[in-house]
């Protein structure tokens, strides 16, 4: 029986095309040509004026909440689900992360109770777009402008997804995207900053190479310690030759959407997929189920049933106030959070899962339900 992945990515003969013209060729003056064709094409997709190619969407944030001056003594505040990236930069400007509870339905941030966690200390409201569902991007940014809190966006895994006419990571203060071999578009490993802010980017385009700013005369000379977050131009010609594919990339993961909701029609009572309300396009990085309180999921034993038939789970990520890890307060009021993440499941959606492979994993699911 072949192996269902959880995920890989989708290289054609054109990635290969242009990594192979990147590794010829794009050297001494061209060194840099495929990043900025992929600044410049990532900008123009998502509406953006400006984008940064990084080494990392954690590398992103880095930079992108350093330049908000975020530092000791100050507050950020983010949902308890969460993967660590989110976090760690956090911790690394040695900031406190304040952890709040989620929605029930997108799995992201719950703006009431991110007001209720806003103090004088607060500098920084980070929203998350969990598996390309969507923040309540109105809300949260209503109130980061009652506040005078700049809202940003985490689109790691939501490129693809649109909100109320935007598209994910276009709408806040800034956006930060991965390009994992995990994720819709990949560079292997990589990220993106984005904004609409002129100073902000010239701030994160200065602490990016080591501080030293753009229009800079003196030869390796920086003004302020910096970070090295660069991409390299092999990753970014594979990131044009998928970002000339954006479209079929997400629709090919919406499909594999549909065909699980159709195929878990059977537990469709004691089960929910993500949601995607009125408004609002989810990309459905990643095809997850939520089990029902009352159905008492083992998700150790329904893991081991699928490896058993040669299939990927991934788990829903833990509460970070549950890593306790340094840093990361353990202490916190999530009770959804806490629920929500051990009854659920990832569910594999690589692009070239057809209905074939989809059954074989409703399949287990339903099997694993019915005994």
């Amino acid at each position: 029986m072949s192996r269902i992945y959880y995920t890989k990515p989708s290289i054609t003969e054109l990635e290969v095309k242009y990594a192979t013209d990147a590794a010829a060729n794009g050297w001494g003056d061209q060194c840099y040509a495929y990043i900025e064709k992929f600044e410049r094409g990532f900008a123009k997709h998502l509406g953006t004026a400006y984008a940064i190619a990084t080494s990392s969407c954690t590398g992103a944030m880095h930079m992108g909440l350093a330049a908000l001056g975020v530092g000791r003594g100050d507050e950020v505040i983010l949902a308890d689900i969460n993967w660590i990236a989110t976090v760690s930069p956090v911790v690394h400007l040695g900031a406190t992360p304040v952890l709040v509870d989620i929605l029930p339905d997108t799995w992201c941030l719950d703006p009431e109770k991110v007001e209720a966690a806003i103090t004088s200390r607060t500098k920084v409201i980070i929203a998350t777009h969990i598996y390309g569902s969507l923040c309540e991007m109105d809300r949260l940014l209503e109130i980061g402008r009652r506040h005078g809190i700049p809202v940003i966006e985490d689109a790691a895994e939501a490129l693809g997804s649109v909100y109320r006419g935007k598209r994910a990571g276009s709408i806040g203060a800034f956006g930060t995207f991965s390009f994992h071999g995990t994720k819709t578009l990949t560079t292997g490993e990589g990220g993106m900053f984005v904004t609409n802010d002129p100073a902000l980017y010239e701030r994160v385009l200065t602490l990016s190479n080591h501080g030293r700013a753009r229009g800079e005369t003196r030869q390796f000379w920086s003004e302020r310690v910096g970070f090295k977050y660069k991409m390299s131009n092999i990753q970014a010609a594979i990131g044009c030759a998928q970002l000339e594919r954006i479209e079929e990339l997400v629709e090919k993961k919406r499909h594999i959407f549909a065909l699980y909701k159709v195929a878990l029609a059977p537990l469709a009572s004691v089960t929910r997929m993500n949601v995607e309300h009125a408004g609002t396009t989810n990309s459905y990085w990643m095809p997850t189920l939520v089990f029902d309180q009352q159905a008492g999921l083992d998700r150790d034993a329904l893991l081991r049933m699928f490896k058993e038939e040669n299939i990927d789970g991934r788990v829903f990520f833990w509460p970070l106030s549950k890593l306790g890890v340094e840093g990361v307060p353990t202490d916190v009021d999530t009770p959804v959070a806490h629920s929500v993440s051990p009854r659920a499941i990832n569910l594999p959606s690589y692009h070239d899962m057809g209905e074939v492979e989809v059954e074989r994993v409703a399949t287990v699911l339903t099997n694993f339900h019915d005994r």
